[in-house]
């Protein structure tokens, strides 16, 4: 019986010295795997913050690349720098793209949809011939405006005067950068198109700005071309699309009448009006925004309050993007048609192109855009947008048809024209018409 005792016992001691290894193999296990575990989670957390970090930088690389193109001045390595800057992009993932961020540099400049740019024509041919027409534009990177304005301008000037070869210059060297680095698309600045122009053998060049008034856009203009009046037999600088400033508000004249019919036609057809008149009866008011300058011209805009109250016209307001005068700002305008009872508000550029300003600015929605200000105020029932440039109107080509026209006759033939932008005496300016474009010194 003693026997059978110790043996239970011996077995019971065995059995519990084993089941205590057991456990302490399975705890130990589970530690290690445990220690595998967070090993791993942050060996992967590592990876992904390399792997982040990677992104990142790939994304501020290409932001680098795009800043250093927005600039307003070319330089040697400009075309480089554009296919530098797209290749960069373009190897990036869709994720890494997300990420561009810099002092301009934003997804958008490479990433956003503006249209099949094909459709343009830089106008940068050789073969010029004596005559050129050369279009001064600011420029639009929006290609789809960019075909339909400015090329629309072009067009209409091609077909009016065969005998001249239309081409293209940008003032803007930050819209070209920007063209030719995501489309590869080059349009001449004003150096490289007037270059081209001596390097073609031209003789009488006249030019056609489609800035809407003589600010400061159109003065740098004049100067680019002052310094290469002594390379032609003849030159002319056209009106732009507003014609003469005038001295305060209340000046207004055959040009800004023209465009304030012609705006409020394609405004009312766009919105199915018969007439601004039909418009205002069903309570709707037109709100065309402009840029806005703080040069002197900016009294073009009042200028243009003034026509449209002059052709009756009650329920049409202008606006500047920069609030230059103060009395265009939103704010301003936004009260304005609010006191004036309108419960419906249409926003359009006052623009020869939709780009940024008439996309962004006015019809955006970010809390500062025109719209979300309108929108925001809740004095009204209804804002609409038409994001539509001057450049495709018609009646505005025309426009600009007739200046050019004012423009080549003010050159007479070609003997005669000989050296005229420097002979062209204050009493034969006095006789040129209203429409007639100002030779290059007159123009300064």
């Amino acid at each position: 019986m003693k026997n059978k005792i110790v043996k239970a016992l011996a077995l019971a001691m065995t059995v519990a010295t084993v089941t205590m290894m057991g456990s302490a193999s399975i705890y130990a296990a589970d530690d290690a795997a445990e220690t595998a575990t967070e090993e791993t989670a942050d060996d992967a957390e590592a990876a992904d913050g390399e792997e982040a970090s990677d992104d990142q930088a790939a994304a501020d690389n290409v932001a680098a690349l795009i800043d250093k193109i927005y600039v307003q001045e070319r330089n040697d390595t400009t075309d480089e720098d554009c296919k530098a800057a797209k290749e960069a992009w373009d190897a990036l993932t869709d994720a890494q793209k997300e990420l561009v961020e810099g002092e301009e540099a934003s997804p958008e400049y490479f990433g956003r949809d503006t249209g099949d740019a094909s459709q343009d024509d830089p106008r940068n041919q050789d073969e010029i011939g004596e005559n050129e027409l050369l279009v001064v534009s600011f420029g639009t990177s929006f290609n789809d405006s960019r075909a339909q304005d400015i090329k629309g301008i072009e067009d209409a000037l091609a077909a009016a005067y065969p005998d001249w070869s239309v081409r293209r210059a940008f003032t803007a060297q930050i819209i070209i950068n920007h063209v030719e680095a995501r489309d590869d698309e080059a349009i001449d600045n004003m150096d490289q198109a007037l270059d081209r122009a001596v390097a073609n053998g031209v003789k009488n060049l006249v030019v056609q700005p489609t800035h809407l008034m003589h600010g400061a856009e159109y003065d740098e203009m004049v100067e680019a071309i002052d310094n290469y009046k002594d390379k032609f037999e003849s030159v002319a600088i056209a009106e732009p699309m507003l014609g003469e400033v005038g001295d305060d508000a209340t000046v207004i004249n055959d040009d800004k009448k023209a465009v304030a019919q012609a705006i409020t036609d394609e405004a009312c057809k766009v919105a199915g009006y018969d007439s601004m008149e039909a418009a205002a009866e069903d309570g709707t008011a037109f709100v065309f925004m402009g840029h806005g300058t703080s040069h002197t011209a900016n009294v073009t805009y009042d200028q243009m309050q003034t026509q449209m109250e002059d052709l009756g016209f009650t329920n049409a307001f202008i606006g500047t993007v920069e609030g230059e005068p103060e009395d265009t700002a939103c704010e301003e305008v936004i009260a304005k048609v609010k006191d004036a009872g309108f419960k419906k508000v249409v926003l359009r550029p006052l623009m020869v192109v939709a780009g940024d300003h008439a996309n962004n600015d006015m019809a955006g929605d970010d809390e500062d855009s025109w719209k979300s200000q309108f929108e925001a105020s809740g004095a009204f029932d209804s804002v609409d947008c038409q994001i539509e440039g001057l450049g495709r109107i018609a009646a505005v080509e025309d426009l600009y048809v007739a200046h050019t026209k004012a423009a080549i006759d003010s050159l007479g033939t070609t003997e005669e024209a000989t050296d005229d932008t420097e002979e062209a005496s204050d009493d034969a300016a006095e006789e040129v018409t209203d429409d007639a474009a100002d030779t290059t010194e007159e123009a300064e």
